[in-house]
């Protein structure tokens, strides 16, 4: 812990301002997911969480719950207060303007236009600041991964999700895949498209699967961007992805050598086209992470398929692996892996994941193998 003037109990309500946090999972980007508990007296007396971009912040939500005056009381919070103006006014303005005495913090806000700056104005207001460290930071850190990602490189946190059999093939020899994984596991899934900003996919997933891409399970706040990597722009304009895009938008990611009047075809249907720079696929992938990251999309789902995903892989863009495992068998030397490419010539060059979680799902296993924290 940051200081020994942190109590077990000052970690009991950090917790529970986390777990707050995580109730708007998917609904506050581009801010990050925040919750705050005001306590005083020992007694907690407000509480509440960011709910979605635009409306208030976590911590006046909390003051405005409170039960009694919270002057001299001690706020909880899960990242550290904004004393920016942006869609809403700065919570160190209300913090002090409530009497405020105490101010315990999970996480910092990595963002150049905070980092810090709202501890200090607290601090010169004569306010104890204490700044967590150990496993609650961590797990404030983690909810935040995508707005960390995006803080620090301008680019979203990628998660590759895929499914496979035990043999490790995701398509077999003809290119059928469906289903691989059970039911439960595919609603997992659509849970995942709902709390990202965008899925993507390969043309060649585009045009075998002719998918919607979209979060098709109840209680979804916002459809995903649906993004398809197609270099040469060929994107059937009959597609399910072009003749919904004026409902849900579509980004198509191109190179140079796609041809203008595919391009122009595919906007004039309503689909936006990024055209990328780079001497080859990986290069041209992180263009496209730099534009995608430019226009607000801080979480890609990234679903496929296996060329696409060793070209994540070379251009080192895969933060988090979602892999479900089915019990079964496909076989067959032509049967696709779940990530194709150059890959390492030895295994002390694989990517070794920082971080594993194993969960049960019906009759399939899910991997979750962290590769970095941000």
């Amino acid at each position: 812990m940051a200081s020994s003037t942190v109590t077990e109990q000052d970690v009991r309500h950090l917790r529970r301002a986390v777990e707050l946090a995580g109730n708007a999972r998917g609904s506050t980007s581009p801010n990050p997911l925040v919750g705050a508990v005001i306590v005083k007296d020992g007694r907690t007396i407000g509480e509440g969480f960011h709910a979605r971009a635009g409306e208030p912040h976590a911590e006046r939500i909390a003051l405005g719950a409170c039960e009694e005056d919270p002057a001299g009381a001690t706020l909880y919070v899960s990242l550290e207060p904004c004393c920016h103006e942006g869609r809403t006014p700065p919570c160190t303005d209300a913090i002090v303007a409530a009497g405020i005495g105490r101010v315990v913090v999970a996480s910092d806000d990595p963002t150049e236009k905070a980092a810090g700056r709202g501890l200090g104005i607290l601090r010169d207001e004569g306010i104890a600041v204490e700044v967590m460290d150990g496993e609650i930071a961590e797990a404030a850190r983690l909810l935040n991964q995508p707005f960390r990602k995006h803080a620090h490189t301008g680019r979203p946190l990628v998660i590759f999700k895929s499914a496979m059999t035990l043999d490790g093939k995701v398509a077999t020899r003809s290119g059928d895949s469906q289903w691989i994984s059970g039911e439960s596991s595919r609603a997992r899934a659509h849970r995942w498209r709902a709390e990202c900003d965008a899925v993507a996919v390969g043309i060649h997933t585009a045009t075998q699967d002719d998918p919607l891409l979209t979060a098709r399970i109840e209680g979804v706040d916002r459809q995903p961007r649906r993004v398809v990597f197609d270099s040469e722009a060929s994107l059937p304009l009959d597609s399910q992805l072009v003749t919904s895009a004026a409902e849900v938008p579509v980004i198509l990611v191109c190179s140079r050598a796609a041809k203008r009047t595919a391009t122009d075809a595919l906007r004039n249907a309503g689909v936006e086209v990024i055209v990328t720079t780079g001497e080859n696929e990986a290069a041209r992938v992180c263009s496209a992470l730099d534009e995608l990251g430019a226009r607000d999309v801080q979480s890609l789902l990234l679903e496929g398929g296996p060329h696409l995903a060793g070209v994540f892989l070379e251009a080192g863009e895969i933060d988090e692996a979602r892999m479900f495992v089915a019990p079964l068998f496909a076989g067959g030397r032509e049967a696709r892996a779940a990530i194709e490419g150059e890959g390492v010539e030895r295994i002390d060059d694989a990517v070794r994941a920082v971080d594993v979680d194993v969960e049960r799902i019906d009759d399939d296993v899910l991997i979750t193998a962290r590769l970095r924290e941000w």
